[in-house]
């Protein structure tokens, strides 16, 4: 049933209750921290919204006329009933504000998210975080259709509607091979034309990189598919073929010797990592406590 247009102002109610109670226009003033002649208009207003006279003004006070306590009689239950309401409302609020679900792509989740997420933890002790972690395209879904408050995604900028991003950090990428393989040792720089790599699926950030750097060069060529990171970084060390990864991903086997870094020309191995939410809804707090420290 929709509510008729006299419909009174709970507010108002509530200001003609705290009259009824302290018998003063001035007293109810000073409860609800308002002037008295913003509570005597609100009465006005109220008075004339529901067509009664509810008010018997004087020099010494206000007494509430039988429609008036009769009124008030009858808002006391809502009144309470509001009050239950409304703590429960800010019970939610305080919840949902603990809580934070985020979702990121792989190379994000592994080897930035922790340190971000340990920093959040300081600075919020009692926050409860839920991470997801698929690659970029997924992100992305998942963020718009409200599975998660924030995502993180890797490539260049996203190509679903209805998301604000904000770039948080650069990703260098780099091409590594096994030090058997005959790049190795090689001199000159490799060009776009001659990649065909060990590749991530579909939807990932780095293989949007390379599909849009290596368009120029007729197109992403590769031999073999895998569906993580950790997939291709064992492919690579085995000697399946080279690979573009992160180069977070690869400093450790760099500095290792498991793989070698072989320099390009002409490619374009440089990414943004970005955060990413819903247009249609702000950022929460420890969304946005996550976002500064992901930037700084």
């Amino acid at each position: 049933m929709v509510l008729p247009p006299s419909t009174p102002d709970l507010i108002a109610l509530d200001l003609l209750d705290s009259i009824a109670e302290l018998g003063s226009l001035g007293r109810a003033a000073s409860r609800h921290r308002m002037s008295q002649p913003a509570v005597s208009m609100r009465m006005s207003q109220l008075e004339r919204r529901l067509g009664l006279t509810l008010l018997q003004r004087s020099p010494t006070g206000a007494r509430l006329t039988p429609a008036g306590e009769r009124v008030v009689a009858l808002s006391r239950r809502v009144l309470s009933e509001t009050r239950e309401l409304m703590a429960g409302v800010e019970a939610l609020v305080a919840e949902e504000s603990s809580h934070l679900r985020v979702a990121a792509s792989l190379t994000v989740a592994e080897y930035l998210l922790p340190g971000w997420l340990a920093a959040l933890h300081r600075k919020s002790p009692n926050a409860i975080l839920a991470v997801e972690v698929t690659n970029s395209a997924q992100v992305m879904v998942r963020v718009a259709e409200h599975h998660a408050d924030v995502g993180f995604v890797e490539g260049h900028r996203p190509r679903l509607g209805g998301m604000k991003t904000a770039v948080v950090r650069t990703d260098h990428l780099a091409l590594v091979v096994n030090p058997s393989h005959p790049w190795a040792g090689r001199q000159s720089p490799v060009t776009g034309a001659e990649l065909a790599l060990i590749v991530r699926e579909p939807g990932s950030g780095t293989r949007q990189v390379l599909e849009d750097t290596l368009g120029a060069f007729g197109g992403l060529r590769f031999h073999l598919e895998l569906g993580s990171t950790a997939a291709i970084l064992a492919a690579a060390r085995r000697g399946e073929g080279p690979a573009v990864l992160s180069a977070l991903a690869v400093a450790d086997d760099l500095d290792s010797g498991r793989l070698v870094a072989v320099p390009t020309e002409g490619i374009k191995l440089t990414r943004s990592l970005r955060a990413v939410w819903p247009t249609d809804r702000p950022l929460p707090p420890l969304a946005r406590d996550l976002l500064s420290i992901a930037s700084s």
